[in-house]
């Protein structure tokens, strides 16, 4: 059997890139008036602003989740803003949704033409990109910290501290078993192979507010990442180390999980997450649900989830529930997985920056 070795491959500094959109361009100013929804929409982004002010005031869980796209649509100061205000109380992306974040935030411009790229095998093989983002998992472990803390952090603080291989060397054979282990391991590994000098890195961010990790990290609000292994481009790098990731990865899983748990009375938002989001979310109440069961408590109850997205919803009511399998509506997971979680489930056909800024002027004007 034949294994890929990506140390053979060829990377590319990001100037080299054509990169499609730009920090500068996409941002939205909160302050600018929203574009308009239409009127079915416009009652539903009231609808969803005044269970989050309830939730906020009874101190139960506001959980963003959103795919990429909310961030290349320019919305991360907008989101800022309703972090600062407490109208979000925990953010959750996809490994996109930090790739580009982490892009605009240094590099100041993101996206690239995969059709292009693939065929001359330069799609994803962009060094600082791959090589960062493993820098901040990796460094990050050894405080605890999972890929969206890690990340947020190495932004927010303009780089990160690497220690030297000696010490981590012997705190392995000092303490083998110890939990940090393997996260030590890594690091070392990825020292000597990326020849990463040991002391401060310094890697200044032009854009932090471009950033919504950044903003997450400064709020101390927490943003989770749930990344598939071979699914993103800093996959396409010698440095790649899905252990890392997956270590990152299943901390956040039971970061998300917590702020599940805290969901009774509290509103769930999925923004243009067709997949990562409703599986994600369905794996984890049902791990809170376990518990509590088992403690004598009730199952979480009372919380409403409001799905965006651009397709059509199947043409189904989804407030009717799911539809039989014979209707194509069936097949659309971020509809029929969220409407399947208890509570009440809304579904908007909805431009997601639209849909964001909308619910943060509707927040805003209603306090």
């Amino acid at each position: 059997m034949k294994s890929l070795d990506l140390a053979r491959l060829k990377v590319f500094p990001l100037a080299e890139r054509t990169s499609l959109t730009r920090a500068d361009d996409i941002l939205i100013d909160p302050d600018a008036p929203p574009k308009a929804c239409s009127e079915a929409n416009t009652s539903l982004i009231r609808e969803c602003a005044e269970r989050i002010s309830a939730a906020k005031a009874r101190g139960a869980a506001v959980m963003l989740i959103y795919g990429a796209h909310l961030l290349r649509n320019g919305t991360a100061r907008i989101l800022d803003r309703m972090m600062a205000n407490g109208w979000l109380t925990h953010l959750a992306t996809n490994g996109a949704g930090t790739i580009h974040d982490w892009e605009y935030a240094w590099y100041g411009a993101s996206t690239e033409s995969v059709e292009m790229g693939v065929a001359g095998g330069k799609f994803g093989t962009w060094h600082e990109t791959a090589n960062t983002i493993h820098l901040a998992l990796m460094t990050g472990a050894l405080d605890g910290l999972g890929y969206g803390r890690a990340l947020g952090r190495l932004i927010a603080e303009n780089g990160a501290t690497v220690p030297t291989a000696e010490s981590l060397m012997e705190q392995i054979a000092a303490d083998p078993v110890h939990p940090l282990t393997a996260a030590r391991a890594d690091l070392l590994r990825a020292i000597r192979e990326q020849h990463w000098p040991p002391g401060r890195v310094t890697i200044e961010h032009r854009w932090p507010h471009a950033s919504i990790l950044g903003s997450a990290y400064r709020h101390g609000v927490p943003l989770t990442v749930h990344p598939g292994i071979g699914y993103d481009i800093i996959s396409n790098h010698s440095v790649f180390n899905g252990a890392a990731i997956g270590r990152a990865a299943e901390w956040d899983f039971k970061l998300f999980g917590g702020s599940v748990d805290d969901l009774d009375g509290g509103v769930v938002l999925s923004v243009g997450s067709a997949i990562m989001g409703p599986q994600v979310f369905e794996k984890s109440i049902s791990c809170v649900n376990n518990i509590r069961l088992n403690d004598g408590r009730d199952a979480v109850k009372d919380h409403s989830i409001f799905v965006v997205d651009l397709q059509d919803g199947g043409g189904w009511d989804w407030s009717k529930g799911e539809p039989p399998k014979s209707n194509p509506a069936y097949y659309l997971r971020f509809c029929k997985s969220y409407s399947r979680m208890g509570g009440a489930m809304h579904y908007l056909q909805c431009d997601n920056a639209a849909f964001i800024h909308n619910l943060s002027h509707a927040l805003t004007t209603s306090h």
